[in-house]
């Protein structure tokens, strides 16, 4: 024909298609070539940068993920490439160039790409596809040169998996045209990266090095502020305590014959690792839920905060049994009347924080100072009214809450009661008082000094068969072990040695230093074989044993030699104005744990009251002039000494705190309306109604069981109302009339595994058979064949069986001792 087609592009963009002559075609295509060429060097970027930024890509991908797609089809236009040079006289191109004229605009700046990439990797040979070059230059036009078109200048070859092994073989681009410039360039632009990264990286950690400065000095000064706020605050709760505590001694005996509100706060405030390891932590500070029992002096009102919230069950029992206390009216007949007016004198109220920390076992006082609420609310019910706390294990949140409330506290300051409440720190007491001791020695701290101090001792009182070991700050015989002497290899022969010498030589030093030798030599491997904790739910091990008895500090001292042995604790009041008062005494009752008690009987029946009242009293102002006042218990083991036949009193423990005794010692004296006459060693309590008549004395003596940590497992089947409806069927309770009986405590709602019961009788016998066989009945009531849980009833019965023949062989030897006169 003689018109064609002719498709235009200029400045990039493709304008419709034109139909002009063939005549006019050559010299438009010829001015369009020059035209384009032109503008394109304005307009678009060289090609080199993109193709060898993009060869260094295919270089790191490698062959087998390179995306060349080459059709199958045969060109018809063939050329080659000789290291990237096209002989522009060559046949095959002439033709090709002929062929593809009026679109060579397209085609010219693909093929000089080409060209500089075979140069650039010295590929020898290259033989590329007409028609493909044509298609790939019109794709390329068309996508504005986006994209660097060095994968698709591979598909225009028809030997293009020999070239592109070529090119992506290491090290080629520096073969080829300008290698030595783009080595020397690569390797400069390496070696700047090189430079730029680790010094970037250097930025990086002293940045934040730097920062991490910042903020640890940011957070020391913080710390810093607030411990020392911390400890301004305080100081001035201190302060305030102090202050407190000297008006209280100025008007100590004003405040007690006047009308007051005590504050009881029977708070646990132990290290935290000890509260941690502690069940039923919340549990153990309320079995002192006694302590409202106080309002049985009509000037009292009392304030008991609970470590957790009270069921209506338990609130409903304690109200009933306030009610009808001892000290009831009597009508014109002489009927008792139920006593409203203590009902009124008596709140319990439970700190809000019980709810926010239920896992972390706080002592009650620091639950108290974080419920604000819970603190208005005892402020507004102390307003204009002589008030003061009443804790329990000192803790220094103590003086946060007497600051809070403006009180003051009966208890001696947190930081001597941690000093005096130790093991180590009552023996200092104890011998400051001059009272007896076992042998021993405090303040233990390492492996030699125990090993050293036990052999001392140990030939000093060759008579000892058994020597405890006690932790500084543990607690009902938790950190407490033992080991027994007749284990040792060589006792034999230095009893030998003792009887060869005898008593009065035997305290010579050159004497003992044979055995002294001997000991020092055998006890560490007596110990490690033969040493037993007393509670191995706590100590599994005399090494775990050992390891934190080191870590606290500890005492060593010896366990009465004599098979019988009485433990009794005695509860003193030591006053702010400077008198010792003994408010409860009894003899302990223990269960598994012969170093633990679990109850007493009131009054103690063990030593005479006179000796008694003599070492308390000495106690009492050796701890007075320590600055220790408030609640104090004091616990003596007796005995009868082999050689002379004497009685022999030690002091053997000392408890800065209000004891769970004390505290069902007055529920006891509330429910008889009696007292208790340390003195005389009696409980006194008003002559029963129906022997008034009968001209009796106004008081008679009665005899009480104690336990307040009796724990059975199956009692938390029963609600507390069906308990006590089983109590009544089996004829459990308490007479009035009569003043004796059984009276529960209860702690919980939800648990209902711990009570404690009290047991009084007109003679200690009667109490004791009456406290084991109401054990015995409701274990028999609660405990199935098959299902007899865990309870600490049987030993316990088993002690009382035990206290109960020794009280029958006493009666009978008094009974001889009598004839014989």
């Amino acid at each position: 024909t003689d018109r064609v087609h002719l498709s235009l592009y200029v400045w990039g963009f493709r304008s419709d298609r034109l139909e002009v002559p063939v005549s006019q075609a050559a010299e438009m295509g010829n001015r369009t070539w020059i035209h384009l060429r032109k503008n394109r060097q304005r307009m678009h970027t060289p090609l080199d940068h993109q193709d060898t930024a993009s060869l260094y890509n295919l270089q790191e991908r490698g062959p087998q993920n390179l995306p060349v797609q080459v059709p199958v089809n045969i060109s018809k236009y063939p050329f080659t490439i000789i290291k990237g040079r096209i002989n522009s006289m060559a046949t095959d191109f002439c033709h090709f160039k002929q062929s593809f004229s009026l679109c060579w605009s397209s085609v010219v700046d693909a093929l000089e790409a080409l060209e500089k990439l075979l140069r650039d990797f010295a590929v020898p040979l290259a033989k590329v596809s007409g028609e493909r070059l044509v298609e790939f230059g019109h794709g390329w036009d068309n996508g504005w040169r986006k994209a660097p078109p060095v994968i698709g200048l591979f598909s225009v070859l028809e030997n293009w998996e020999e070239v592109l092994g070529l090119v992506l073989r290491p090290g080629q681009r520096y073969k080829g045209e300008g290698g030595i410039d783009a080595a020397a360039i690569h390797i400069q632009s390496c070696w700047r990266r090189y430079l730029a990264q680790t010094a970037y990286l250097r930025h990086c950690r002293r940045k934040w090095a730097a920062g991490t400065i910042a903020i640890s000095w940011l957070m020391h000064t913080q710390m810093l502020r607030v411990r020392k706020a911390l400890q301004a605050r305080r100081f001035r709760q201190l302060e305030n305590y102090r202050s407190r505590a000297q008006h209280l001694a100025a008007n100590w005996k004003h405040t007690q014959s006047s009308k007051r509100t005590i504050i009881h706060i029977p708070s646990l405030g132990y290290s935290q690792s000890q509260r941690m390891n502690l069940r039923g932590f919340d549990i153990l500070q309320n079995i002192q839920i006694s302590r409202v029992c106080d309002i049985r002096d009509e000037n009292v009102e009392v304030i008991y905060v609970c470590p957790r919230h009270l069921g209506e069950d338990i609130l409903h029992y304690y109200t009933s049994l306030l009610k009808c206390d001892g000290a009831t009216d009597e009508d014109d007949t002489g009927t008792p009347q139920a006593s409203s007016s203590s009902v009124r004198r008596f709140i319990i109220l439970t700190p809000e924080a019980v709810d926010y920390f239920p896992t972390h076992n706080m002592c009650l006082s620091t639950l108290l100072k974080y419920s604000p609420r819970t603190l208005k609310r005892i402020r507004n019910l102390i307003q204009g009214k002589q008030a003061y706390i009443v804790g329990g294990v000192a803790h220094e949140d103590d003086l946060a809450v007497a600051d809070e409330l403006g009180v003051p506290i009966l208890a001696p300051e947190p930081a001597i009661a941690q000093l005096y409440s130790t093991k180590s720190g009552g023996r200092r007491i104890f011998a400051g008082a001059e009272v007896d001791v076992p042998p021993g020695q405090g303040d233990i701290y390492s492996l030699n000094q125990l090993h050293e101090t036990l052999a001392r001792i140990m030939t000093q009182n060759i008579d000892v068969q058994r020597w405890l070991f006690k932790m500084d700050s543990e607690h009902d015989g938790r950190g407490t072990a033992y080991c027994d002497i007749c284990y040792l290899s060589c006792y034999n022969w230095a009893l030998q040695e003792y009887h060869r010498y005898g008593p009065e030589l035997w305290n010579t030093e050159w004497i003992q230093e044979s055995v002294l030798l001997r000991y020092l030599d055998e006890i560490p491997e007596w110990l490690a074989r033969y040493g037993q904790p007393a509670k191995t739910s706590c100590y599994p091990s005399w090494a775990c044993f050992l390891k934190t008895f080191l870590r606290q500090g500890g005492v060593v001292e010896a366990y009465p030699p004599s098979d019988s042995v009485t433990c009794l604790t005695v509860d003193l009041l030591l006053e702010p104005g400077g008198e010792v008062t003994m408010l409860s005494c009894g003899d302990q009752l223990h269960g598994s744990c012969q170093l633990e008690a679990i109850g007493s009987t009131v009054p103690q029946t063990s030593v005479r009251p006179e000796i008694l009242q003599s070492i308390c009293m000495r106690v009492g102002q050796a701890c007075l002039k320590r600055l220790i006042v408030g609640y104090v218990s004091v616990d003596l083991a007796t005995f009868l000494n082999r050689n002379t036949m004497e009685q022999k009193v030690w002091a053997i423990d000392l408890d800065l705190t209000y004891s769970d005794q004390l505290a069902m010692t007055q529920l006891l004296l509330m429910m008889t309306g009696g007292t208790l006459n340390c003195h005389t060693g009696c409980l006194e309590v008003p002559t029963p109604i129906t022997e008034k008549f009968l001209k009796q004395p106004p008081v008679v003596n009665r005899y009480a069981v104690i336990g307040s940590h009796m724990f059975h497992s199956n009692l938390s089947m029963l609600y507390h109302n069906v308990f006590f409806m089983v109590c009544k069927a089996h004829g459990i309770g308490f007479n009035m009339k009569r003043k004796q009986g059984t009276v529960f405590t209860v702690y919980d709602s939800s648990e209902r595994c711990t009570i404690g019961m009290i047991t009084v009788s007109e003679d200690l016998q009667g109490a004791l058979l009456t406290f084991a066989r109401n054990l015995s009945d409701i274990h028999q009531e609660i405990s199935p064949s098959k299902m007899q849980g865990d309870t600490n009833f049987k030993e316990l019965i088993k002690e009382i069986e035990d206290v109960l023949q020794m009280t029958v062989q006493n009666k009978m030897r008094a009974v001889e001792d009598k004839l014989a006169a």
